[in-house]
């Protein structure tokens, strides 16, 4: 007996829109329908099986955004911003936290924030106990200066009690976050990392030690954040050549994450390193009290920033969905094969003039920017809220953005 029409139905179509999803190899204007919180069909002509039909036409859709560098441990850390705000404004899905907490206040960002939120949350451990306890406007205190405070063996016993969440360990590196310990944080977090058999990623900060000193270090599937930091202690050589190990890094397997924030992203090295064929692996925003203000803002200013450098929107869109829910070992997000969770992303690519600024001051004029029309986790629509720092920019009209 063949199936109801009950059972035929899809519970959303989200009807034709341009479809990008790296991972199944897919561009193009098709439908995507859900039922029961997961993708059931990618296709033509799935309208008609809709229990709810949205037209998407003239939009991207996408698998949910993944900001794979945030600082979302609210109101506990002093740099963290809620989540909920950053990814209604973003139209972001699963955000990781890069490090806000360390085994000494994890228990506190899982069962006060990560539990509460709707949306996906997970947690690169830091290295040190209390992860990243001094950071604000004005306020900057090393969390990695002392061998005391970056204790291994509570790092591993942390991550194997909630491998559910903590998908990595994190450490910061450079200039006064490591002080007189440099490439001794680096050691350690390695270790923690080699015990429990998950990515390392590392902040690059000002020297010493050096990036090259750095990158040598990480194996392969680590992350190095902030990869286009502005010189110095950059991935650019004095010949303005992406430096060789650097490359001898990526050949081997190592990650390079953009996550802008309020320091780690310069026009000189972007545009050297593209120039030079690098291009990241990843794009994060590195959210927190301050770059929340700009010039980094969010996952999705950040895209159009690399989409108006020259990466392709296919590219922009991989760089921010399949990789890295790969590089978080989660393979089932981050694409939209039939069966994944029906985490969606619906986007604008509108023409615009805004003048982009990196994290020195210098500016580059722009003529695209992403902006959210709506946003689905698990099925479930999401409210979708304004960016009033790009509106004004929005050449011929404002975007059709919604509340969904």
């Amino acid at each position: 007996m063949s199936e109801s029409a009950a059972e035929q139905d899809y519970d959303l179509v989200l009807a034709g829109g341009r479809v990008l999803d790296e991972r199944n190899g897919v561009d193009g204007v098709l439908d995507v329908a859900v039922k029961h919180g997961r993708i059931a069909a990618v296709g033509q002509n799935l309208a008609a099986r809709g229990r709810r039909v949205e037209n998407v036409s003239g939009a991207i859709v996408t698998p949910g955004l993944i900001d794979i560098h945030t600082h979302v441990y609210h109101k506990a850390t002093s740099l963290s911003v809620d989540p909920g705000f950053i990814a209604r404004r973003s139209a972001t899905t699963t955000m990781v936290d890069a490090g806000s907490a360390g085994a000494g206040n994890y228990d506190g960002f899982r069962d006060y924030v990560m539990t509460h939120s709707p949306y996906r949350i997970f947690a690169f451990l830091n290295i040190s106990f209390p992860g990243i306890f001094g950071f604000d406007k004005g306020v900057s205190i090393g969390e990695a200066t002392l061998r005391h405070m970056l204790p291994v063996d509570r790092c591993v016993a942390k991550i194997e009690a909630n491998r559910d969440r903590i998908i990595g360990v994190k450490v910061r590196i450079g200039g006064p976050v490591t002080g007189e310990l440099g490439l001794g944080a680096l050691e350690l977090a390695l270790e923690a990392a080699n015990a429990v058999g998950l990515p390392l990623m590392t902040h690059i900060g000002t020297a010493p030690p050096s990036y090259a000193d750095v990158v040598s270090m990480l194996r392969p599937g680590d992350i190095l954040t902030h990869c286009f930091r502005p010189a110095p202690n950059c991935a650019l050589g004095d010949d303005g050549r992406v430096l060789p190990e650097v490359r001898a890094a990526r050949e081997r397997g190592v990650l390079f994450d953009i996550a802008h924030g309020m320091g780690a992203f310069g026009y000189e090295t972007t545009e050297g390193a593209l120039n030079d064929g690098f291009k990241p692996d990843l794009i994060s925003s590195d959210v927190h009290v301050i770059a929340v203000e700009g010039p980094g803002y969010d996952l999705l200013h950040t895209m159009s920033k690399l989409l108006n450098c020259g990466l392709s929107l296919p590219e922009v869109v991989g760089m921010s969905t399949s990789r890295p829910a790969l590089a978080i070992r989660k393979p089932e997000l981050g694409h939209l094969g039939v069966g994944a969770p029906a985490d969606i992303t619906v986007l604008r690519q509108v023409d615009s003039d805004y003048v982009f600024e990196d994290v020195v001051g210098t500016k580059r004029p722009g003529n695209t920017l992403l902006q959210p029309v709506s946003v689905y986790l698990g099925g479930k629509p999401m409210e979708v809220a304004r960016r009033p720092f790009e509106e004004p920019f929005i050449l011929g009209g404002s975007c059709c953005g919604h509340h969904s």
